[in-house]
């Protein structure tokens, strides 16, 4: 048994004290967190942070498959806050997803307690601060979702589990660059790349991140975390092969260096069979004319010797990124969260009940940079969107369906800002083409699902190009990629109900208008699909005051 295997029944053992009294129910695990500012320089140059517990980044979340996980989150920031946990998909429970169009902000000095479950999923993920620009401040942190004992994972147990946050950094405040975007300016390029807060310097004065045994196996999660650029991952010397991708197994092939894209997760395996010494771990900026490079140190135990200063450089050009997405392939007979295999949801053979393309696009609004999916540029309302629909006063919030299913290439001519929401029927098959007129790289992410990529090609999208489309193994996620000048299609059944945010993972654009929000309603208001409202949610804007709804039966 694994280290990593043997630390979660630990946990859980020693937290049977704080379960439910329940007969039979799933382990909950309780955290108390303290969100603060501190002072840190981790490009070098002193500025402020956001701390959790007084750490930066902030404390990992270990959990298995189905387990409970109740954060108590304490805001001592002057602003109001919001944690979001990406990828965990909340089912039936958007209450919990930590974002403006379905929560309250946590105000200064106040404190909200999520209560979430990892319901059948498995995976790597991280959580950050969802408003404004403060994850360019920190407030994030690693996320994982083990397989339960019973269900196994195809590949033996590793001597260790690592979490390897990477991410661009701008060394001025969250604050100032949300001041240089309101009022029309470009966040400009990045000052650094952290690896989990820091860069290593290479003068002897580091300290590693991870020690690894000679001979003994090692699982490394690798999450981009960043504002703005798409990272290339490389290990020296240390080949890394594939098992899992934001939730779902891979079939394993092995890399030299992976391209992470804004938003996304890598499970890698990586084998201690070299000298005992150092080595660098590599992150790069790619698709960007200077090349920054964050690095951060494994260490053999017992090794004597400091990393290698030579740096093997990443790819160039995004066609070969293009490539490397089309190797990954969705593991058919490795299980799940459930015993099943994975391959026995045969997602090619549904048939299609609505498509969606979606253009993005960038102009000035009165001289100030916009971003707009469809010509609607997103703009918050005052009353989280969820909340207007549960109280039923959608219709003075917002409005459904602004946008076309299939807009015209000129669509980004012009813009509108408003709240952009489209509205799925339960249970409907859609295809969601993203189409990229823009010359940089961009990734969006789903919240509350795992899609299929099926699909990423140069070009402009037809019909016709649905015969290229990977109907088998499709790797399940919730992230994908769009290369300049270039689509990528998706395919996913909406049977999460809730209100879920689908963005741009690009910062600037995300802030700027470049996101939507996507409402499944439940046919009747029933427990079978949506949980209740939680007894402790925020009320805010123009539900407050109002009576709360009857409950679901």
């Amino acid at each position: 048994m694994g280290a990593a295997t043997k630390f979660s029944l630990l946990l859980v053992c020693l937290l049977a004290g704080t379960m439910s009294p329940v007969k039979g129910e799933d382990p909950y695990f309780y955290f108390t967190w303290n969100v603060t500012y501190g002072t840190l320089s981790p490009a070098g140059v002193p500025q402020q942070v956001i701390l959790i517990n007084g750490e930066f980044p902030g404390p990992n979340i270990n959990s298995t498959s189905n387990n409970n996980i109740v954060v108590n989150v304490f805001n001592n920031l002057d602003e109001p806050f919001l944690f979001h946990w990406a990828g965990i998909q909340q089912r039936k429970n958007s209450w919990q997803d930590g974002v403006a169009g379905t929560n309250c902000p946590i105000m200064p000095g106040m404190n909200f307690t999520y209560h979430y479950q990892v319901k059948d999923q498995i995976g790597s993920y991280f959580y950050y601060p969802s408003l404004g620009m403060q994850r360019a401040a920190g407030g994030f942190g690693g996320l994982r979702v083990n397989s339960r004992l019973l269900i196994p994972v195809p590949y033996a147990d590793p001597e260790d589990d690592y979490t390897v946050l990477i991410g661009d950094w701008y060394t001025k405040s969250h604050s100032t660059l949300s001041k240089f975007l309101d009022s029309g300016r470009a966040l400009g390029r990045p000052q650094a790349v952290l690896v989990n807060g820091q860069n290593a310097k290479g003068d002897g004065t580091d300290k590693p991140l991870f020690t690894m045994k000679a001979g003994k196996t090692y699982k490394y999660r690798i999450c981009n975390v960043g504002l703005k650029n798409s990272l290339n991952f490389r290990i020296q010397n240390h080949p890394m092969k594939l098992v899992e991708l934001e939730g779902s197994h891979t079939v394993q092939n092995t890399y030299d260096s992976l391209d992470v894209h804004l938003g996304q997760c890598f499970g890698v395996l990586v084998t201690a069979d070299q000298e005992a010494k150092d080595y660098y771990m590599v992150a790069s900026t790619r698709f960007t004319k200077t090349v920054i490079t964050g690095k951060g140190i494994i260490r053999y135990e017992n090794g004597k010797g400091p990393a290698s200063p030579e740096i093997a450089e990443a790819p160039v050009g995004w066609a070969w990124s293009l490539n490397q997405f089309r190797s990954f392939r969705w593991n058919l007979t490795a299980s799940a969260a459930r015993p099943n295999p994975q391959g026995s949801y045969h997602y090619g053979q549904i048939n299609i009940t609505r498509t969606v393309k979606l253009i993005n696009s960038v102009s000035r609004d009165n001289g100030k940079l916009r971003y707009a999916l469809n010509g609607v540029s997103h703009t918050e309302a005052e009353t989280p969107l969820k909340l207007a629909e549960y109280y039923g006063i959608g219709d003075k919030v917002f409005k459904y369906d602004t946008i076309s299913d299939n807009p015209s290439a000129d669509v980004g001519n012009s813009i509108t800002i408003q709240p952009n929401v489209i509205k799925f029927e339960y249970r409907t098959f859609i295809e969601i083409i993203f189409e990229n007129h823009e010359k940089s790289v961009q990734s969006y992410n789903l919240n509350g699902y795992s899609f299929f990529a099926v699909a990423i090609e140069p070009g402009t999208w037809t019909p016709e190009k649905r015969k290229n489309y990977n109907l088998l193994d499709g790797v399940s996620r919730h992230t994908i990629p769009v290369f300049p000048k270039s689509w990528a299609a998706i395919m996913l059944t909406f049977d999460n109900v809730g209100v879920w945010n689908l963005r741009s993972e690009l910062a600037e654009n995300r802030y700027l208008g470049q996101q939507l929000y996507i409402s499944v309603p439940t046919p009747e208001r029933s427990l079978r699909d949506e949980y209740n409202i939680p007894e402790n949610a925020l009320i805010c804007g123009a539900v407050k005051g109002l009576p709360k709804p009857a409950p679901y039966t």
